[in-house]
Parts: C-alpha cells; sequence; structure tokens
C-alpha cells in the first residue's frame, strides 16, 4: 500500500459528511478521489518528498493563490508541474479545518473541471 489509510479515511468522512457522492480507486501509486467521474484529490507517498502528500486538483485560479503557501508544493510527477494541482505536505493536512480546506477547494473547483475521456473498449470478436 503506498498511502496512509487514515488520510483515506478522513477523507471518505469529509466527502461523507460534505453529502457528496464519490468514487475512489488506487493509481498513480496511492489512492485517488472522484466526484462525477472527474479526479477530485489523492494520497500518495511521494518517492521525491519521502513522506504522504495530499494531491489537491484546484484549479489554476486557486493554485495562484496557494501555491506560496509553506504546505504546498507544485504537482510534478513527470518532473514538470501540472497546472490547477498542488501537493500539500502533512503538517498542512494535519487538522480536520486544513483538511477541510483542501477538500472544498478541490470540490469548488470540480464543477469547472474536465473529465478525462474514457478509454474504449476493445470490440470482442
Amino acid at each position: 500500500m503506498a498511502y496512509d489509510e487514515f488520510t483515506a479515511e478522513r477523507i471518505r468522512n469529509v466527502l461523507t459528511e460534505k453529502r457528496i457522492e464519490f468514487s475512489e480507486r488506487n493509481m498513480m501509486g496511492g489512492r485517488i478521489f472522484f466526484v462525477d467521474d472527474k479526479m477530485l484529490c489523492g494520497i500518495h507517498i511521494d518517492k521525491k518528498y519521502g513522506e504522504q502528500l495530499l494531491m489537491a486538483r484546484i484549479g489554476e485560479e486557486a493554485y495562484a493563490k496557494v501555491i506560496d503557501k509553506e504546505v504546498c508544493l507544485p504537482m510534478d510527477f513527470t518532473g514538470r508541474p501540472m497546472k490547477g494541482y498542488v501537493f500539500v505536505i502533512p503538517d498542512g493536512i494535519e487538522l480536520e479545518k486544513d483538511l477541510d480546506f483542501w477538500i472544498q477547494s478541490c470540490l469548488d473547483f470540480n464543477p469547472l473541471a474536465k473529465s478525462s475521456p474514457r478509454k474504449k473498449k476493445p470490440k470482442k470478436k
């Protein structure tokens, strides 16, 4: 398991308390949460930083407002930062109000986010 189950449960609790329908699955070496079939947030233990990080899809506008916070890092799985996504270090989600802030930021952006195109299944012969 490449993520902390306790943090995953905390995210589930926040989404459930907000009465948000969500799904989740293992991806990118961690656990990713989806709302309306769009990536919302995720958690994984990052090899580069050596600790668990929250991946938050917050959009470019919010990104510009928060990236200078001490608890934020650019999300750069491939060495090139992804626009509109941040990593949040453990100190940034330690308190419930802080985790709620990041989840709400993701939820605020979610209606504006584009869905990833679904891969077509090959036709059976």
